[in-house]
């Protein structure tokens, strides 16, 4: 029930202003974003970077209305690169991106134009760009425009949720040579016609759709906090072959660090999400939908409105 709660409330524009006002949302969301700028990002990047660990950093911006937003999106994901860079923290640091936060539902050929601007940007500093996944209704513009951006930036990753009952079939097209896919549940409440909304139809759907990446000839990237999964996720790279350095773990910042290092100290490739920006709230009550307990203890602590 809490976590269809946390998601509806996080499309919220109203109910957003509210809780981004609460101390107690503040200090929540210090737990799971690194900060408000770059310079915060830079400084919590480098500390997980010195930890072992990769790093994928996503800017939370307002949404996108214009083309001026979209353009100022880029501008930040230009100059966080190339301080990415300047600070030594690349390869080990990419980013993540959302390309409705490009303009994607204004013009998608502009956002595309956007998108190889950061990609452009990404090589320039020697690392990658992952395209993140939104509601179902962006999968094929976005899987369209990541088409694109392979042409000349190959390394330009994929992000699939399993809980899209059309995921199977994307893992078969994308799990191809060089292809890095991203495999995670989903955290978009999405419709029954086109999603399993049961979590057991859900990991089995995660499941299915990992043995497809891992038997491919792609490089898996597996997205999940779920000890099962985990294990599976390590089960199936033993099986196939992989080594260490031919698939990896995602886990969000904040979460389940203690397995984080865990897995990085095993030799495993552990990468973490790590996101900054003062437009958090959107992301923020997506990570309590996935997290029950915290997410009751947050939403006593909101204050009512009037």
């Amino acid at each position: 029930m809490f976590r269809s709660v946390f998601l509806a409330a996080a499309d919220s524009s109203r109910l957003g202003r509210l809780v981004s006002a609460a101390s107690i949302s503040k200090n929540v969301a210090r737990r799971f974003v690194a900060g408000d700028d770059i310079e915060a990002v830079l400084s919590t990047a480098r500390e997980l970077a010195d930890d072992g660990l990769a790093i994928t950093v996503d800017h939370l911006a307002a949404e996108t209305a214009n083309a001026e937003d979209a353009q100022a999106t880029r501008e930040e994901y230009v100059a966080l690169l190339g301080r990415l860079r300047s600070a030594g923290l690349t390869p080990a640091a990419e980013v993540s991106v959302k390309l409705s936060a490009l303009g994607q539902r204004l013009d998608e050929k502009t956002a595309l134009e956007h998108a190889q601007a950061v990609c452009a940007a990404a090589a320039e500093a020697g690392t990658s760009v992952t395209l993140d996944a939104e509601d179902h209704t962006t999968t094929d513009s976005t899987l369209e425009i990541l088409a694109e951006l392979r042409k000349e930036y190959p390394s330009t990753g994929a992000v699939l949720q399993a809980h899209l009952r059309r995921t199977e079939g994307d893992c078969r097209e994308l799990a191809t040579a060089g292809s890095r896919v991203r495999l995670c549940k989903g955290a978009y409440a999405e419709p029954e016609s086109v999603a399993f909304t049961d979590p057991l139809d859900v990991d089995k759907s995660f499941v299915r759709c990992l043995n497809i990446l891992m038997s491919g000839e792609g490089y898996p990237m597996v997205a999940t906090h779920d000890p099962r999964l985990i294990a599976i996720a390590e089960d199936r790279a033993r099986w196939f072959d992989r080594s260490a350095d031919e698939f990896e773990f995602q886990m969000l910042y904040g979460m389940r660090t203690a397995e984080q290092a865990r897995l990085a100290a095993g030799g495993d490739v552990v990468r973490v999400y790590l996101p900054y920006g003062t437009h958090w709230y959107g992301y923020l009550l997506r990570r309590l939908a996935e997290r029950p307990s915290l997410g009751v203890r947050f939403a006593r602590g909101v204050p009512k409105k009037g």
